[in-house]
């Protein structure tokens, strides 16, 4: 029988995690269609508000029940404005694991809302639903996606070579495919042991233009 993840609601000092919600498609939509989740993600160019209907009405729905994975929508405590988003992928319920990335809208970026949000969710992925091992992948020239893993605790286990496909902006407003190699992250439930004692030697989230 396939498992699945559970309705839930996270909450950090500044954020709240919760299911994607049909109020969510103009603020979605805006954040998707930013340059650098062009360029790091395949979130097609340019994405309307039909396209975030479906993924928040359609897919998640479907990730979810299937036992696929997840998708949270991360939302400022105070203003309940949504500042970006959070997804389990690729999910194996035997080995206990699954893939997770992360996407901040532009005008939420510096305020370290990736990792606090990424430490969140990886926190209850391990703690109460007991998995095993987080994976995380960053195309080689996006550092900031690397500095949120490497903030969270994750360890870099190797290259995967000429394994991603990145994006770039013609002068003509195209995009074109720009192969490139992608950095293996993991986190396992040990790698979270002072993790929230080393945000707070360094004053807590530090500022990184969070996207992955």
């Amino acid at each position: 029988m396939t498992s699945t993840f559970p309705n839930i609601s996270i909450s950090t000092e500044r954020l709240v995690l919760r299911p994607l919600d049909e109020d969510d498609v103009p603020a979605l939509a805006e954040m998707m269609n930013d340059e650098q989740v062009g360029a790091w993600t395949d979130v097609p160019q340019p994405y309307t508000q039909g396209q975030a209907r479906h993924w928040i009405t359609a897919y998640a729905p479907a990730e979810r029940t299937s036992g696929r994975g997840l998708n949270l929508a991360v939302t400022e405590f105070l203003t309940q404005r949504l500042v970006g988003i959070v997804q389990l992928t690729k999910t194996d319920w035997h080995v206990r694991s699954t893939e997770m990335s992360y996407i901040i809208a532009p005008w939420a970026r510096g305020e370290g809302y990736a990792s606090e949000a990424a430490l969140a969710t990886a926190q209850w992925l391990l703690g109460d639903q007991k998995f095993e091992r987080i994976e995380l992948r960053t195309a080689a020239d996006n550092t900031a996606s690397q500095q949120v893993a490497q903030k969270i605790g994750c360890i870099s286990e190797g290259v995967l070579r000429n394994a991603c496909i990145a994006h770039h902006r013609t002068e003509d407003g195209t995009w074109i495919d720009v192969r490139t190699d992608y950095i293996v992250w993991s986190l396992l439930p040990e790698d979270l042991e002072g993790t929230d004692e080393q945000l707070a030697d360094t004053d807590g989230f530090a500022s990184y233009s969070d996207w992955n």
